[in-house]
C-alpha cells in the first residue's frame, strides 16, 4: 500500500506527552505520512509546541482545534478527518508513543475491507514521570529493555512490545469490537466516510470509539488484529471523569440493537 497515511493524534493540555509523541513520529522509518493533531481545546502552549515541531518532524504537521467544552474527542477527530489528505487514517492518542516501525507496520497490515486494532502497554506513573522528565526515548528500546521493565513493574504487560508474525491469526475475531480502542486504530478513509466517522453525540468520556467500530461492523468492515505488531507505549495519566459513561453505554447498546451504520452527528455535520 503506497497511499499517504494520515496519523491523527488526539490531545488535550498535555504538552510534555505530546512532545514525546511527536518525537516518536519524527523517527518513523516509513515517511509517507502526515500528522494532524486533533486538539480538544488546549491552551496556547500546545499550539506553540506544534509550531516548534513543524520544521523538525520531517512530514506535514497540522493542527485542528476547537474550544474545550467537556470531553469532545469524537468531534475533534471528525474535524481532523475532514482536514486529512490520506487514504488511510491511523488514530493515536497524544500520550501514546509510537515505535520507529509503527507507520510501516500499519501500512503492511492495511487491507481493504478491514480495520486494524492495535494494542498498548501501560507505563506506570513512576516510569512515565522519569521518561518525561529525562526525555528518555523509550520508543527506541528493544525487547530486552522491556522485559527488564516488566520484572521491575514498569509496565503492565509485554505483548504490545513483542513482534510475532501471526499471519491468518490476525483475522480470528472479524466481528469483535470489544477491547479495541481509538488510541491505536487504523481505518480506511472511505470506510470512515461510509459510516460518517465518529458520533459527536457521545458526550463525555467513554464508548465513542466502540460506537465507531460497531457501526463499521454493521457496514460490513471487519476487524484485523495488530496484536504483537503495532503496540504503542501508553504514558500514565489520571482517570478521566467517567460521570457520563453509563449514558454512553446505553447509547452504544441502542446502536448495537438498531444496527445503525451512520453517525447521528458525524463528519458531515
Amino acid at each position: 500500500m503506497a497511499n499517504l497515511i494520515s496519523i491523527i493524534v488526539t490531545t488535550y493540555d498535555r504538552v510534555d506527552a505530546l512532545d514525546a509523541v511527536l518525537r516518536s513520529l519524527a523517527r518513523q522509518t516509513d515517511r509517507r505520512f502526515e500528522v494532524i493533531v486533533a486538539d480538544d481545546g488546549s491552551g496556547p502552549d500546545t499550539a506553540a509546541l506544534i509550531e516548534q515541531w513543524k520544521p523538525r518532524i520531517g512530514v506535514t504537521l497540522s493542527h485542528v482545534w476547537h474550544e474545550h467544552h467537556d470531553f469532545r474527542a469524537a468531534e475533534i477527530r471528525n474535524r481532523a478527518i475532514r482536514d486529512s489528505h490520506g487514504d488511510y487514517c491511523v488514530f493515536l492518542d497524544g500520550d501514546c508513543l509510537a515505535r520507529p516501525d509503527f507507520v510501516a507496520t500499519h501500512r503492511q497490515l492495511a487491507e481493504r475491507g478491514w480495520f486494524v486494532t492495535g494494542n498498548r502497554a501501560l507505563l506506570t506513573q513512576a516510569l512515565t514521570d522519569t521518561v518525561l522528565r529525562r526525555r528518555i526515548e523509550v520508543e527506541t528500546w528493544g525487547t530486552a529493555n522491556w522485559i527488564a521493565q516488566r520484572f521491575k513493574g514498569g509496565l503492565n504487560r509485554l505483548a504490545p512490545v513483542l513482534r510475532l508474525p501471526l499471519g491468518p491469526l490476525r483475522k480470528l475475531r472479524p466481528l469483535a469490537w470489544e477491547g479495541a480502542r481509538s488510541c491505536n486504530l487504523a481505518v480506511w478513509r472511505s470506510d470512515l466516510e461510509r459510516v460518517d466517522g465518529f458520533d459527536a453525540s457521545f458526550s463525555g468520556w467513554g464508548k465513542e470509539d466502540s460506537d465507531l467500530l460497531v457501526r463499521l461492523l454493521h457496514a460490513g468492515v471487519r476487524r484485523k488484529d495488530g496484536l504483537c505488531a503495532t503496540g504503542v507505549l501508553h504514558l500514565w495519566h489520571p482517570n478521566a471523569d467517567r460521570s457520563q459513561l453509563a449514558a454512553n453505554e446505553q447509547r452504544l447498546a441502542h446502536v448495537i440493537e438498531s444496527r445503525r451504520v451512520r453517525a447521528e452527528r458525524g463528519i458531515s455535520a
